[in-house]
């Protein structure tokens, strides 16, 4: 499925929207060249799950834990990780549980130690704006885009 965003604010409502499809966690991978809008739409995935607090890139903590009323919500920033091996020492198998909700960036520099993801979204320049390319990798990843086009489709109807 792909979904063209012409700016930041789009990035964040889709965001949000996208929140709703992933309810009951699982792993998405956010993949995309710097300053693509990764975070960003991980700011609106966690507003989309009803935090309210501030929302911080873990470029430097490696992974931000939230508590959210949809569940826990992971988001992990690989893009400083010098080694895969580096996330044993973080606990990595404690935050893939079946109820969180993992949002990884850089995924592949965690290759090898993280599990495969139920969604890959891919984020590339459109325009001014940006695409988004949301593959489902799993059962339910594939509940997941379902669910995402639903939503959609009952907004589209909406306007």
């Amino acid at each position: 499925m792909k979904q063209i965003l012409p700016d930041e604010q789009a990035m964040a409502v889709f965001g949000a929207q996208l929140a709703q499809a992933l309810r009951g966690g699982g792993v998405v991978f956010l993949v995309g060249d710097l300053g693509m809008g990764k975070t960003t739409l991980s700011r609106g995935i966690l507003r989309g799950c009803g935090h309210a607090g501030s929302v911080k890139s873990p470029t430097y903590t490696l992974v931000e834990p939230y508590e959210t009323p949809q569940g826990p919500v992971f988001h992990f920033d690989l893009y400083r990780l010098s080694d895969p091996e580096e996330l044993e020492y973080l606990g990595i198998r404690d935050y893939f549980t079946e109820k969180s909700l993992c949002l990884v960036e850089w995924p592949d520099k965690g290759a090898g130690m993280l599990p495969a993801a139920d969604m890959e979204i891919r984020l590339s320049l459109h325009g001014q704006g940006r695409e988004l390319t949301l593959t489902a990798q799993t059962p339910k990843g594939q509940v997941m885009v379902d669910r995402l086009k639903d939503c959609l489709a009952v907004t589209a109807e909406g306007t």
